[in-house]
């Protein structure tokens, strides 16, 4: 009888053990959230430091430019033609960089936990009763 009695427990040490699974459960919410913001700050950083890579390649472009237009009024045809060649691909790698930038800045905006807040959402009505919480 005494198996019986250890697998039963009595509502007050149910209750009992309430305040530390809540516990439990607000500190993993906190540890989601924390991770949640890492993930989301780290892709935005990614993205604003692709930015400033197109800004600098967008500089070198226009150097370039400048360089083709002087070239281009001061020499033949070859010099500047060169020089156009070289700040179309300096075009070419800032538009990427931009691209890639725009798209990591995306992933990282609104900075928002959203994931965890749909999570604490999933919680309360749990404990209200209203739906079960997903494991």
């Amino acid at each position: 009888m005494s198996d019986v009695s250890q697998k039963k427990r009595s509502l007050f040490a149910l209750l009992g053990d309430l305040p530390h699974l809540l516990v439990d459960l607000i500190r993993g919410e906190i540890d989601n959230l924390k991770q949640e913001m890492v993930g989301k700050l780290k892709k935005a950083g990614i993205g604003i430091g692709l930015f400033v890579g197109a800004g600098i390649f967008a500089f070198f472009a226009l150097s370039a430019l400048v360089a083709a237009a002087i070239l281009g009024i001061a020499e033949a045809l070859p010099a500047w033609a060169s020089a156009l060649i070289v700040a179309g691909a300096l075009l070419v790698i800032t538009a990427i960089l931009a691209l890639v930038g725009l798209s990591q800045l995306k992933r990282g905006v609104p900075p928002a936990p959203t994931e965890t807040i749909k999570s604490v959402r999933q919680d309360v009505n749990a404990i209200k009763g209203i739906g079960k919480r997903a494991s």
